[in-house]
């Protein structure tokens, strides 16, 4: 290259070089948030999604957006995550959206709901349905952002000091059931306690309740119920496939740059996938254990899903009848739950239901 072309060339990447700089430095300042989660550490992974999210975010910004990570009552309790995002002590949270019916039932819907979608068509009404667009326009009466950012799949019925057998022996049941489920059950004759992770076993150890549900196996057998509950019933009908989220400052994620938004949007998007494969990886194994050490496996029975099904169904309708917001986004995953339905009972069903047939043939 002659000397005058080779002098011309570098002025330009000289010229380039002083407008990319500054341009690179405003769309990735230097930020240090902090999230707080509904879960305790010993969670791994409820809590293992928050530490995903914060170690991609770092590793993509070459470590100039930092998120600190706070376990349940480290900065504020368990149930009180929502609230703390909204309100701005802290820039995140990371929790289940059903925990807070109490402002709105709504919330529950986005979460997970009675005898509602599976993980994967929560998924898909999130992503291509109009779930997303939902959530955005709701969350943002509460100054919030909600991204999609865990899946435990669908859980276990509970652990219980005594066998229920019939309908009536869900009365005067105090159980210790998340969400909007504690609705039906009190439809039912039961008594719906609301009580965050850690606190369960001593709950149930002292007798203040007499059931309870959290997740599956490998975090029930983590938080110790099978020591002081005999009976472990199936399924959760109330959660087919629970989402959790990671909710957002709505002012600050406004104020973000784009690069920022896609980077949290897509660590969310990974930790969602992440938790649902450690579930399904880690809950079979669990499950062989608690059996092992002498827990009793249950279905509830028709007559109880029938029962519970109905009762949930008047839930749902006294609900819509006075609250726009639930019906409008019920009828939408009611629509959707449908047609994936009619998908699932084609080739996802008969499917796995081969498949089992033939393993229990050995």
């Amino acid at each position: 290259m002659k000397r005058r072309q080779f002098l011309k060339a570098a002025g330009l990447g000289l010229a380039a070089s002083t407008v990319a700089a500054p341009a690179i430095a405003q769309s990735m300042p230097e930020l240090k948030w902090r999230l707080a989660a509904s879960w305790p550490k010993s969670l791994d992974t409820l809590f293992g999604a928050c530490t995903t999210i914060a170690k991609y975010v770092s590793e993509a910004t070459d470590g100039k957006f930092q998120i600190q990570t706070f376990a349940a009552g480290e900065i504020v309790p368990a149930l009180q995550v929502l609230d703390a995002v909204q309100n701005g002590t802290v820039e995140l949270g990371h929790t289940a959206t059903y925990y807070y019916i109490g402002k709105d039932p709504t919330w529950a819907l986005f979460c997970a709901y009675p005898f509602g979608l599976n993980a994967r068509q929560q998924n898909a009404w999130f992503y291509e349905g109009d779930g997303q667009k939902l959530i955005d326009e709701f969350g943002a009466k509460y100054n919030l952002k909600c991204l999609l950012a865990g899946n435990t799949g669908c859980q276990m019925g509970g652990w219980f000091r005594k066998e229920i057998k019939t309908v009536d022996d869900l009365k005067g049941l105090k159980f210790r059931i998340g969400g909007w489920a504690g609705k039906t059950i009190a439809k039912l004759g039961g008594v719906p306690q609301l009580i965050g992770g850690a606190d369960i076993y001593p709950a149930l150890e002292k007798g203040v309740i007499d059931a309870a549900e959290w997740v599956g196996p490998y975090d029930d057998e983590k938080l110790g119920f099978y020591k002081v509950a005999k009976y472990y019933y199936y399924p959760g009908w109330w959660e087919g496939g629970t989402t959790n989220h990671l909710l957002v400052d709505l002012s600050k994620w406004n104020a973000l740059p784009k690069t920022y938004q896609a980077i949290l949007t897509a660590a969310a998007g990974y930790a969602n996938v992440e938790e649902q494969a450690r579930y399904d990886a880690r809950n079979p194994q669990a499950l062989k254990r608690l059996v092992a050490a002498g827990t009793q496996l249950r279905p509830f029975s028709q007559q109880i899903m029938e029962a519970c099904l109905k009762a949930s169904n008047e839930v749902n309708a006294e609900e819509s009848a006075k609250n726009p917001n639930y019906k409008k986004v019920l009828e939408s995953l009611v629509a959707f739950r449908n047609d994936e339905n009619l998908w699932w009972q084609v080739a996802e069903f008969t499917f796995e239901s081969f498949m089992i047939r033939s393993r229990a043939k050995g």
